[in-house]
């Protein structure tokens, strides 16, 4: 194959020569940006991340985490799941999600937990009940009103919080109806099926028929964690790691 044409005046590229540089350009130019990538991909500053969360955890902790690591890291493609906690468990455990906001810990050698924020348990009513004006509740004031909790199966730890919470003050409460979302929850509450207790955070699922109530006693703390594999070896997951840790550190200090 000719690529070059030579006279005693010049040397000129033959069609196929010109074709072949261009091609010769082409590949020099991709593996340059292949290079760069693998560069950027090693310093966790390119590539992809799989994220799961609870959906009361969509607050300002998980929210300001995922702006900031947007803003530093934009060639990182971040995908969201909304999972319960036994979800998200089983999707790390199969490599399927790399990172995890739940509301237990697993005490697999396996996955690795840190606690990031401790809420407290608040109640929401339809905006008509008869407490609704209230604007802090006694827990024994709701004792012979119908409930709408999570399932246990969904996540016994948190199911179980809130009826040890109840027979702490004096009472069982009476479960009307199950739901997995705590928006759904919410939506439940406003539609006058019944009242819930649920972690403070929820109440950025704001309705103007429903109210959320602190309570005057002490609350137990619900837990929010991130988890992810123990031996995940993913520098991308450590830079998004490192924002959240410092997200925390930043709403403590009330920054």
């Amino acid at each position: 194959m000719k690529l070059l044409e030579r006279t005693k005046r010049q040397v000129r590229l033959t069609s196929a020569g010109a074709i072949f540089l261009e091609e010769s350009r082409n590949m020099v130019s991709q593996l340059e940006k292949s290079i760069k990538m693998t560069q950027l991909a090693s310093q966790g500053k390119f590539g992809h991340l799989s994220i799961a969360f609870v959906d009361s955890a969509s607050g300002s902790l998980m929210v300001n985490a995922l702006k900031k690591f947007r803003e530093r890291f934009p060639d990182v493609k971040l995908t969201l799941f909304e999972m319960t906690s036994a979800q998200q468990l089983k999707a790390i455990h199969d490599g399927k999600v790399h990172v995890g906001f739940l509301r237990w810990a697993d005490p697999s050698i396996h996955i690795t937990s840190q606690l990031y924020t401790n809420e407290s348990l608040i109640a929401v009513l339809p905006a008509t009940h008869p407490l609704a004006h209230h604007l802090t509740l006694s827990l024994r004031s709701l004792a012979e009103e119908s409930f709408i909790l999570s399932p246990p199966h969904m996540g016994a730890s948190f199911h179980d919080l809130i009826l040890d919470f109840c027979r702490q003050h004096g009472f069982q409460p009476q479960i009307v109806q199950e739901a997995v979302q705590m928006y759904t929850i919410v939506n439940l509450v406003a539609a006058g099926i019944g009242i819930s207790i649920v972690p403070s955070s929820v109440s950025v699922f704001q309705r103007s028929d429903v109210v959320f109530r602190s309570f005057r006693e002490d609350s137990p703390s619900v837990p929010l964690y991130a988890a992810w594999k123990t031996d995940a070896n993913d520098a991308v997951l450590t830079r998004f790691l490192e924002v959240v840790e410092e997200t925390a550190c930043s709403e403590q200090l009330g920054m």
